[in-house]
């Protein structure tokens, strides 16, 4: 007769299994997964600072409500405006009137440069404000500048735009565009701003001065762009 086997005490679960050792791919996941949270806190922090430069600006737009300067041609005589064998002979003044709406700043106007054209060509330009009669124009005040534009320039007109220029002198008035160049600064109590270049664009239309009739030039607002 066979021996019978022992019974054994318990359940049997085989051999034991060793400690699972940690994997190179295990490292890799928790490097990422520390520059993921340190990414998050980096972006976190960013649009925090973003969206507290946006009050900060909304908030001194709010309380100073600054405004850009207005700008006219308040006067022009023309005396002279010949176009003959491809010269245009000119002699022009123009004067301005600047106006600064704002209630808590001031502005510095450093220097301004004017160009004038006729027809999309220039002609001539001018300085209007420089370092030696540059000023301050405090709050909500108004002041004058002027620019005067004398002189010959080449100008090389087609057909259709002498045409124009005859049809300009038949009536006795020129439509005549002058850009200005500005240099400026603004002033909130003691602290200055660095320098702008806004750039002020004037379509005006320019009666000829003539002895014998009474000529009248209407004052004429200008675009201003700060861009």
């Amino acid at each position: 007769m066979a021996d019978k086997q022992p019974q054994l005490n318990g359940a049997f679960y085989g051999p034991a299994i060793p400690p699972r050792q940690q994997t190179r791919s295990g490292h890799d996941h928790r490097a990422r997964s520390c520059c993921c949270c340190l990414f998050g806190f980096v972006w976190k922090i960013l649009i925090a600072l973003i969206i507290l430069v946006g009050l900060a600006i909304l908030i001194f737009y709010l309380i100073v409500q600054p405004h850009p300067f207005k700008f006219y041609v308040t006067g022009a005589e023309l005396t002279q405006f010949d176009y003959t064998n491809n010269t245009l002979h000119y002699n022009m003044a123009l004067n301005f009137t600047a106006r600064n709406p704002n209630k808590k700043l001031s502005i510095y106007y450093d220097k301004v440069e004017a160009v004038a054209f006729y027809e999309d060509s220039r002609f001539v330009s001018t300085n209007v404000i420089t370092h030696l009669n540059s000023f301050r124009q405090y709050k909500k005040s108004t002041d004058l500048m002027s620019g005067v534009f004398s002189g010959q320039h080449v100008l090389l007109l087609d057909n259709d735009q002498v045409a124009k220029f005859n049809e300009d002198k038949i009536d006795g008035a020129y439509d005549i565009y002058v850009k200005l160049y500005f240099r400026i600064r603004f002033r909130l109590g003691d602290a200055i701003t660095s320098t702008y270049k806004p750039t002020v664009k004037c379509d005006i239309d320019v009666p000829l001065s003539s002895n014998k009739t009474m000529t009248f030039f209407k004052s004429t607002k200008c675009d201003v762009d700060f861009f």
